[in-house]
């Protein structure tokens, strides 16, 4: 199998429910996989950039993993990204070293999926949202392989212990898509 790279960019998995357990999934289907949780190791996002280019360079495949605020990543993945796709690095007329390189997003969001539409509430799409990354893997001569989005994972709605159990089915549902789109590439 290839090199895996999942980056979990929440700022705070202790108080995920969603993306904490997409990453426990994740951990026990794919144990090969390099599971970074950026929130743990960068509580300052002072990131350590020769670290995570490494990571990047091992990798074959990268997953960004994170829930949608105010319509992007969260604060903590684009700094990730802003230190580590560095100009010489991963673009430019040295940058190289991400080309060839196959690039997932999966994400999730608290506002139900219906809501992401030209009726809903955004207004838009939810593939409106993604016009950054995917040029930053074209940038990056990265291929991009799609994504895979869950909605309705709101911290409102963890209200009753059902509710609970069908966030974290709806999360386990999410990670099991990932493996599947994982295993095409």
């Amino acid at each position: 199998m290839k090199n895996i790279l999942v980056i979990s960019g929440h700022t705070d998995l202790s108080v995920s429910l969603a993306n904490k357990t997409i990453l426990e999934t994740l951990e026990l289907k794919l144990p090969q996989a390099q599971i970074v949780r950026l929130d743990s190791l960068y509580p300052d996002f002072k990131i350590d950039v020769p670290a995570e280019q490494e990571k990047l360079i091992w990798s074959d495949i990268i997953v960004l993993q994170f829930p949608i605020f105010w319509y992007s990543a969260p604060s903590l993945l684009e700094r990730w990204m802003e230190e580590t796709f560095r100009h010489g690095f991963s673009h430019g007329s040295t940058g190289d070293k991400l080309k060839g390189k196959k690039l997932i997003l999966s994400f999730t969001s608290g506002a139900p999926e219906y809501m992401y539409s030209r009726e809903g509430a955004m207004g838009y799409e939810i593939d409106d949202f993604l016009p950054c990354f995917k040029a930053t893997s074209r940038l990056c001569q990265m291929e991009y392989e799609g994504y895979i989005y869950t909605g309705g994972l709101s911290y409102g709605h963890r209200t009753t212990p059902e509710l609970i159990d069908q966030q974290i089915q709806k999360s386990k549902e999410h990670a099991d898509r990932l493996m599947d789109l994982l295993k095409t590439l």
